[in-house]
């Protein structure tokens, strides 16, 4: 039976822990507690009041919460009624279907599980979309979540269980994340375009101007003019998707808005891409609705970010404020292929590259919506978190050339080792870094060219990456690796070589965008929780012509992004959209 909020809010403590029967399994002190929360303004605030009484709780009653659940595991390889055993495996649809070697590996997998934390397996097998996870999926996260420390994997068996709860509330309430699902899904469809010798292992990677690059745009493109109503959809010179959806008057302003289409290597399917089909989710809203707002909107599918292919990065974004570099179109990839080749081969206009600078007179501001890319809110349960700034970052390609030289007959002290030298400044960095709040350094890259087991490294490449949020901090550090770098190789009679090919602002969002996002995230039910951005965003490009101010959804996996985990959930991408929607009706 549907139940609604009104119900929730009215009933006696005993009606409203029958009305909740079964959210969470044998566990009424979880509703008992919440009646004194009441009342909730959202389905949303429910939930969120419901995996706060459960964070907050001790760690005796979390253990015993986590025990309720049966072992899904044992449920899977033991049960053929499963469907009927309780109201935890009806979510289970579909999972008796294992074949015996499949069984056997579960089990295995499970008796570690069991024997390393104490209790139960816990997995929203319903999945980010609602719709189920494939065996495969169980058992490749079982044995994933296997390596997790034991504080963490409470954590983890916890998180689960509130998304558990939010399905079955979802059933109780008869309500479905119906934007949620399209973003999702859109997010899914883009990723069936990956580049050769990636999309046959099943892996995204979509570099500037590939076939599968122009494809995606080509993708978006469609989606923008016969899905969501734009009025003027358009590819410029830089390979930017451009939808434009007028105001009342089609002379007004324009909100600017979108990310960046383009991926890491094996990477995730909601980095950037989120950011552009959220505000198309809006558009499509007005335009279902035969709606116009005072002002336009603009959103821009950002062709390059990643600095992937070659090495500018937010070539995209970058064109827009005037910044676009002519030398980059000399750019070399690993192919040989120039910039300027792939531009024309693509069908691009060159010559029309400057044309594409936006003015910002005529924009009211920059919004954009990303996931996280980080831990934070997952680990404290918050589906959205408010931008407060974006990092500044530096990055640097390096070399040391010392001499390369026979490993057994070379004595250690008249070595000329690179990639010890590398090592020394590695550790350097890191203890550099943690020695200043916010501030965060990484070599990334670490390769020794030609290098052989027997051989002392004669050369050794890597790269350099340093953020912080205030450009100060940043420099300083900048200016203190580059000194102890020259000092190692001077002391190691090695050489050096450091080319900068990014160098960013810090960029704080403007108070007037960010107090937007805020009042809108109250008004989904969620607590505003402010937090900078450690990523570069196409907003720090923006934010040199305009205002800007970003908003981050919650990723599952600790967070995780340029990986393949990387996923957020069909609510989470819900409440953004409905954000974003509450952002659009602030603006006169």
């Amino acid at each position: 039976m549907t139940i609604t909020l009104d119900q929730i809010n009215g009933a006696g403590e005993a009606d409203l822990v029958t009305l909740l029967d079964g959210i969470y399994e044998h566990s009424a002190w979880i509703v008992r507690h919440a009646a004194g929360k009441r009342p909730f303004a959202s389905l949303t605030a429910l939930k969120h009041g419901l995996t706060e009484i459960v964070n907050q709780a001790a760690e005796h009653a979390q253990l015993e919460l986590i025990r309720a659940y049966p072992e899904i595991a044992c449920e899977i390889m033991h049960c053929n009624s499963l469907m009927a055993k309780s109201a935890y495996a009806q979510d289970k649809l579909g999972l008796i279907d294992f074949t015996s070697e499949e069984l056997e590996e579960l089990e295995r997998l499970n008796l570690a599980y069991k024997a390393k934390f104490g209790f139960p397996f816990i997995l929203a097998v319903r999945g980010p979309r609602g719709t189920g996870l494939g065996k495969a999926e169980i058992i490749s996260t079982l044995a994933r979540r296997l390596n997790n420390p034991v504080d963490f994997e409470r954590r983890e068996a916890l998180r689960n269980i509130h998304r558990i709860a939010e399905l079955r509330l979802n059933d109780k309430f008869d309500a479905q994340p119906v934007l949620g699902n399209q973003l999702w899904d859109w997010c899914e469809e883009l990723a069936v375009h990956s580049e050769p010798g990636y999309l046959e292992r099943g892996e995204l990677t979509v570099t500037y101007l590939t076939e599968a690059h122009q494809a995606c745009a080509q993708h978006i493109a469609r989606l923008m003019r016969d899905e969501c109503g734009f009025d003027d959809v358009s590819i410029d010179a830089v390979g930017n998707v451009v939808g434009v959806y007028h105001g009342m008057d089609k002379n007004a302003k324009r909100l600017l808005t979108g990310s960046h289409y383009d991926t890491v290597r094996n990477g995730g399917k909601y980095d950037g891409r989120l950011g552009i089909f959220a505000p198309m989710l809006c558009v499509k809203e007005l335009a279902d609705q035969a709606k116009r707002l005072s002002f336009g909107i603009e959103v821009v599918a950002f062709s390059e970010e990643e600095g992937q292919r070659y090495k500018a990065v937010f070539l995209g974004s970058g064109a827009l404020t005037g910044q676009f570099n002519p030398d980059w179109l000399d750019q070399i990839d690993a192919n040989g292929i120039s910039m300027r080749q792939a531009m024309q081969n693509a069908g691009l206009s060159i010559d029309d590259i400057a044309s594409i600078k936006r003015d910002p007179n005529n924009y009211l501001g920059f919004v954009e919506v990303h996931i996280e890319q980080g831990p934070v809110l997952n680990e404290l349960d918050l589906p959205l978190g408010v931008v407060t700034s974006i990092n500044g970052g530096v990055r640097l390609l390096c070399e040391v050339r010392g001499m390369a030289s026979h490993a057994g007959t070379t004595p250690m002290g008249m070595r000329r080792d690179a990639a010890v030298a590398v090592a020394e400044l590695a550790l350097y960095l890191e203890k550099r870094a943690a020695s200043v709040p916010d501030l965060v350094g990484t070599i990334g890259m670490l390769e020794v060219p030609s290098g052989s087991i027997n051989v002392v490294p004669g050369r050794c490449r890597f790269s350099l990456d340093i953020r912080a949020t205030t450009d100060q901090v940043r420099d300083a550090c900048v200016a203190d690796v580059k000194a102890e770098l020259a000092s190692i190789c001077q002391r190691r009679g090695v050489q050096f070589e450091l080319e900068e090919i990014m160098r960013v602002a810090a960029a704080p969002s403007a108070p007037e965008w960010q107090s937007r996002w805020e009042r809108a995230v109250k008004e989904v039910g969620l607590p505003v929780f402010r937090m900078p951005s450690g990523a570069g965003h196409d907003a720090m490009k923006l934010h040199d012509i305009m205002p800007q101010a970003m908003l981050f959804v919650r990723g599952l996996n600790s967070g995780i992004s340029h990986n393949p985990l990387e996923m957020t959930t069909n609510d989470d991408a819900h409440l953004c959209v409905q954000a974003f929607m509450h952002v659009l009706g602030q603006i006169k």
